[in-house]
């Protein structure tokens, strides 16, 4: 494989996501209005109900919104990966994805290309999240020695849930099936996590279930990373949960494109167009 070539791929794959988001101004005003409802609403309501103890990674006690300003932020990346899944099937219905495919470059590459641009822009409307956050009130720990560890942090969740996103898409064959499965995967993952609430809380109340589900939850590893990342403290075995995740699905996610298997499965359903695309 050529480096310049591959990288001028993934260049132009990267810019055609953003020119195509920044045509959307609907979609930037929709991933933002969620986590702003909650931090605006939610925390308030809800900021003298819930008292947090001084725990790790805090050195003090701290308002409830900046607890959950992190989740939050998880929220944002965790949408925008399941809305690059529904691009995806788009794109394969619409034959986009299997023009696309048929580059003369490895497969695994392509998809490494699309999983970029879904990070860039994740991590653009995070930094939009954030900034609204800031004008709001809540004020996270962000600048300062830990600025490179918190980007490392949202970064890796970026590339984990659109990774996830791009497993997914291989399985959902058609556009009307998205909104259901995005059911079983968005609020599950984001409601038994630490996003709302610490780990230690949900022990102590007796949801013995929901808290070994949320203790395996990769996007709760996710959130953790970030929340220790800003206070510049060892989030110990979440960042090998995230980036283990992030491979894990990655492979899946190639191994499902593979003509001879997942792709070339769905065409021949008619989940994707015509059979015989998708080859290279």
């Amino acid at each position: 494989m050529n480096l310049g070539h591959a990288l001028q791929a993934m260049r132009a794959i990267v810019w055609r996501e953003i020119a195509k988001f920044a045509r959307q101004t609907g979609r930037l005003v929709s991933a933002l209005v969620r986590p702003l409802l909650w931090l605006a609403v939610f925390a308030a309501g809800f900021r003298n109900v819930f008292g947090m103890a001084i725990a790790e990674p805090y050195d003090t006690y701290i308002p409830y919104d900046v607890y959950i300003a992190p989740g939050l932020v998880g929220m944002v990346l965790l949408f925008n990966g399941m809305q690059s899944s529904l691009a995806m099937v788009y794109d394969r219905e619409m034959g986009l994805m299997r023009l696309l495919l048929t580059a003369p470059l490895p497969r695994p590459w392509i998809l490494f290309s699309k999983l970029t641009a879904t990070a860039v822009l994740s991590l653009a409307q995070a930094l939009a999240f954030v900034v609204i956050a800031w004008l709001l009130g809540t004020e996270l720990p962000l600048i300062g020695p830990q600025t490179p560890h918190v980007l490392l942090a949202a970064v890796c969740s970026a590339l984990m849930l659109g990774a996830l996103g791009l497993l997914l898409s291989v399985h959902i064959k058609q556009l009307e099936n998205f909104a259901g499965t995005m059911n079983f995967v968005i609020f599950p993952m984001y409601f038994m996590s630490t996003a709302l609430y610490p780990l230690w809380k949900l022990e102590e109340s007796g949801a013995a279930w929901v808290y070994q589900i949320a203790r395996f939850n990769p996007f709760t590893h996710a959130v953790e990373w970030m929340r220790y990342a800003m206070y510049d403290k060892d989030p110990g075995l979440s960042p090998w949960i995230v980036l283990g995740t992030l491979a894990l699905c990655f492979g899946l996610a190639s191994w499902g494109y593979d003509p001879q298997r997942g792709f070339g499965a769905l065409t021949k359903r008619g989940g994707g167009g015509p059979p015989g695309g998708g080859g290279g």
